[in-house]
């Protein structure tokens, strides 16, 4: 069996006053999140931790586990905590809004099982390459589809934060379950947009390419957010097969 080596990180930036992100790693477990908070400070960071909370949960149940188990629990983390947050806005009126996009991996013996949901992303770096493994829902990314936008108008446009889908707005959202072969050297990394609203793809490539521990690694990609200016919170999650 290949074993997961995990380090997350998570950064205030330069601008906010508070960190609505949160990450959880769990080698024992062997799964890791990202989620990035939405709708105000206090409802921002509740909802991250709601289904930080309900991952804990899920992945703390006892059993053999399968890809296909993996894949149910990672589903069932996004519905419940998605459940969750909606009965905490119905009870408190004034958190209306609140949410979170949000990243979970799990890792069974020989595979990798992705939820995805909003614009936080995971990436894959594998034999020097990296590739972006999920997309955006996001107004931009929308906009991009249809060619409508370039990449380079996507960077700098004005709505670029609008939120297709989070977990915890509305009802039943859509998840996308990415899954496949994990091979010993893979690095997977989740992060919020805090890193990827000023890092660009080969910036993050220049920095995985070193051979650095995956901790330098992972502080080389928040500083580099810091460096073009912090705007946002920054969370970080590597996983490296080992």
């Amino acid at each position: 069996m290949l074993n997961i080596e995990f380090c997350g990180k998570s950064d205030l930036g330069l601008v906010r006053t508070n960190n609505e992100d949160i990450f959880v790693i769990d080698t024992e477990n062997r799964y890791g999140l990202v989620a990035d908070g939405m709708g105000g400070a206090a409802a921002g960071e509740t909802a991250s931790q709601l289904f930080a909370q309900t991952a804990l949960e899920q992945f703390s149940i006892p059993g053999a586990f399968s890809e296909q188990v993996a894949v149910e629990r990672v589903q069932h983390v996004f519905s419940l905590a998605n459940d969750r947050i909606l009965a905490h806005v119905s009870q408190n009126p004034r958190h209306e809004g609140m949410g979170c996009t949000a990243e979970l991996i799990a890792f069974t013996p020989k595979a990798y099982v992705i939820g995805h949901m909003g614009d936080s992303r995971t990436y894959r770096w594998r034999q020097n390459s990296l590739k972006q493994l999920t997309k955006d829902h996001s107004l931009v990314q929308s906009q991009l589809d249809q060619g409508l936008i370039n990449e380079s108008q996507a960077r700098t446009h004005s709505m670029r934060n609008v939120i297709l889908r989070a977990v915890g707005v509305r009802p039943d959202p859509a998840l996308d379950i990415l899954r496949g072969p994990i091979f010993s050297g893979d690095l997977f990394i989740m992060c919020s947009d805090g890193l990827t609203d000023l890092v660009d793809d080969a910036e993050i490539a220049d920095i995985l390419v070193h051979e650095h521990s995956i901790d330098q690694k992972n502080q080389n990609l928040i500083d580099l957010a810091k460096q073009a200016g912090g705007k946002d919170n920054i969370t970080v999650v590597i996983a490296k097969v080992l």
